[in-house]
C-alpha cells in the first residue's frame, strides 16, 4: 500500500491522479546495538531510506505533483540541497510533465546528477545558499517562474508549498500503524523545520481523530552550526531565529533562514518537546555506527536524530522503557563523498590469486 492510504488526511486529489511509483509503507526496525549501549533498550529506526528515491522527500513530491496534475499544471519549478529535487524530479517523469530545479551551489554532485537521471533541467547558481542577497534574489525569481501559466513552485517547506508537505505527514500515520505499543519521543532532524512541523501536524490528526490519547515528545535535532530552532524552543521563545550564515557542514540542514521555524516551535511546544543540538563530527561518527553496527546506510543528514537520541539517552533524558524513534531520512547512495570517507576506514587491498590462498 502507498501513502495514499491516508487520503482522508491529505489535500483532496481524485483517485485518477494520485501517482505512486512506490511511496510510503516504509520499514521500521528495532535497534540491535546502537540503542541497548546506550541504555535504549526500545530504540527504534524509520527508514525513509527506502523510499523510491530514497528520502522522506518522496512524500512531498507524491502529493505535490499529484496536485499538479489534477488541476492541470505542466511545469514544476522549484530548488533543492539535493534530495526534494530528485523526489519532484521522479515524479514528474512518472507524470510526463517538466521539471526545473535550481540548485544551491554546496549539492552534492550524486544529488544533482540524480535528478538529471530522472530527466530533470538543473541550474546551479553560484552563492545561492551562500550569499543572502543572492539567496533572496534567486527565491524572487523563481516565485516569478513558479507563478506562470501552468506552472507550480514546489519547495519542500510549508511556508512555500503546505499541499505538498501535508504528504509528509503520513510518516505519522505509519508509525502509529506499524507500533505495537505507544511510541513516546520521536527524534527528527532540522533544518528549516518542515519534516518536523508535517510529523508533528501527524500526530496531531491522530489525536484529533481519537486514534491515539496523546501524542508522543517531538524532539528536534539540529547541527549546532545551525541553530534556528533548537534553542529559542528549549529558552521558551515564542519564534524560531534566522542566521547570517550556516557553518553546519551537514547537507541538507544548512538553512539558516526560519521558513516553518516559528509553527515547528509552537508545535513541538504542544507535545511537550524539546530542542537537542550535535555536532558534525557526532553526526559522522553516528552515520559510521548506523552501517557498521546495524547495518544501515544513510547520509549524513539521516544520522543526525540517532545522533540526537543517544545523547538525550545518556544525559538521562529517556526512561529505559520509553518507546523511541529516529528518523533516518536519506540514502548514504546520496552523498559520495562521507560514503567515500567511511569506506576508507577498512582496508581494500588488491591481491593476486596466490596471495588470496593465504587469507584464512
Amino acid at each position: 500500500m502507498s501513502l495514499w492510504r491516508w487520503s482522508e488526511f491529505l489535500p483532496e486529489v481524485p483517485s485518477a491522479y494520485r501517482l505512486d511509483i512506490g511511496t510510503g509503507q516504509t520499514p521500521l526496525i528495532r535497534s540491535l546495538r546502537i540503542g541497548p549501549s546506550a541504555g535504549l533498550p526500545n530504540l527504534w529506526f524509520k527508514l525513509e531510506t527506502a523510499n523510491p528515491t530514497g528520502s522522506y522527500k518522496d512524500r512531498f513530491g507524491a502529493v505535490a505533483i499529484s496536485h499538479m496534475i489534477a488541476h492541470g499544471r505542466n511545469r514544476c519549478v522549484g530548488t533543492s540541497s539535493g534530495n526534494s529535487g530528485a523526489a519532484l524530479a521522479a515524479h514528474c517523469a512518472a507524470a510526463g510533465i517538466r521539471c526545473e530545479i535550481a540548485t544551491i551551489i554546496t549539492a552534492p554532485a550524486n544529488k544533482v546528477d540524480q535528478m538529471r537521471i530522472y530527466g530533470a533541467r538543473v541550474f546551479k547558481v553560484d552563492e545561492f545558499g551562500l550569499d543572502p542577497e543572492v539567496t533572496r534574489d534567486t527565491f524572487e525569481h523563481l516565485k516569478q517562474m513558479g507563478s506562470a501559466p501552468g506552472a507550480a513552485l514546489q519547495i519542500s517547506a510549508y511556508c512555500y508549498s503546505p499541499t505538498g508537505m501535508e504528504g509528509v505527514k503520513t510518516i505519522s500515520y505509519e508509525l502509529n500503524a506499524q507500533m505495537s505499543a505507544p511510541c513516546h519521543h520521536v527524534f527528527v532532524p532540522a533544518g528549516g523545520g518542515g519534516l518536523a512541523l508535517a510529523v508533528t501536524r501527524g500526530f496531531e490528526d491522530l489525536v484529533a481523530a481519537g486514534t491515539i490519547g496523546t501524542m508522543p515528545r517531538m524532539r528536534i535535532i539540529q547541527p549546532a552550526g545551525n541553530d534556528t530552532i533548537a534553542t529559542p524552543l528549549n529558552e521558551g521563545a515564542a519564534e524560531a531565529r534566522s542566521i547570517a550564515q550556516s557553518t553546519s557542514r551537514i547537507s541538507g540542514l544548512q538553512c539558516p533562514s526560519v521558513l516553518d521555524g516559528h509553527d515547528l516551535i509552537h508545535a513541538a511546544r504542544r507535545s511537550s518537546g524539546s530542542g537537542h543540538l550535535v555536532s558534525n563530527e557526532a553526526v559522522w561518527e553516528m552515520q559510521q555506527r548506523l552501517a557498521f553496527e546495524e547495518g544501515v546506510f544513510c547520509e549524513p543528514a539521516g544520522a543526525v536524530a540517532t545522533a540526537g537520541a543517544v545523547l538525550a539517552g545518556r544525559e538521562g533524558r529517556i526512561a529505559k522503557d520509553e518507546n523511541v524513534v529516529c528518523l533516518v531520512t536519506g540514502s548514504g547512495f546520496k552523498d559520495e563523498p562521507s560514503a567515500r570517507r567511511i569506506a576508507e576506514r577498512t582496508e581494500c587491498p588488491t591481491l593476486t590469486y596466490e596471495q588470496l590462498r593465504r587469507v584464512h
